[in-house]
């Protein structure tokens, strides 16, 4: 069972994929998407969120793309989750609901389960996916080769 939202998910692997595939050129959104058989436009706001959080820096031009902001053992992939999570619009969710019940008791098991999910997050960084990607052979899974010397 994923605890994950979808959003979030993809941001972990937007992020491992660039760590991946940014040498020597940034990775266009377009080619992203094509590896994640995913619409473009459905991952530019995310791209653009994970720029703002300091995770992912943009280049602009006819190669441009995205590229790591910071050193990839310096994210974590809880960074990741938090600048998806911040990103999303709340205004399309439904009222959480206000009684004693969950302001008491619900409400404060749920937020230290989401704390110590989040911690563990934060012991994973994008180094150490990149890492565990390698190994796999993940780019092979996918059908698409690295060739950069």
């Amino acid at each position: 069972m994923i605890l994950l939202s979808r959003r979030s998910l993809l941001a972990i692997a937007a992020v491992v994929d660039i760590a991946l595939h940014a040498r020597p050129n940034p990775v266009a959104a377009k080619h992203l998407a094509n590896r994640h058989d995913l619409p473009p436009r459905h991952l530019e706001t995310m791209l653009q969120a994970l720029v703002r959080a300091g995770i992912l820096k943009g280049v602009r031009g006819p190669r441009g793309g995205y590229e790591l902001a910071v050193e990839r053992r310096r994210i974590t992939a809880g960074d990741i989750v938090r600048a998806a999570m911040n990103s999303t619009g709340e205004d399309s969710m439904p009222p959480v609901p206000v009684s004693a019940l969950v302001s008491e008791v619900i409400g404060p098991v749920v937020e230290s389960a989401g704390r110590t999910f989040l911690d563990e997050l934060d012991r994973v960084t994008v180094e150490d996916l990149c890492r565990t990607a390698t190994e796999k052979s993940t780019d092979r899974i996918d059908g698409v080769m690295d060739f950069t010397i």
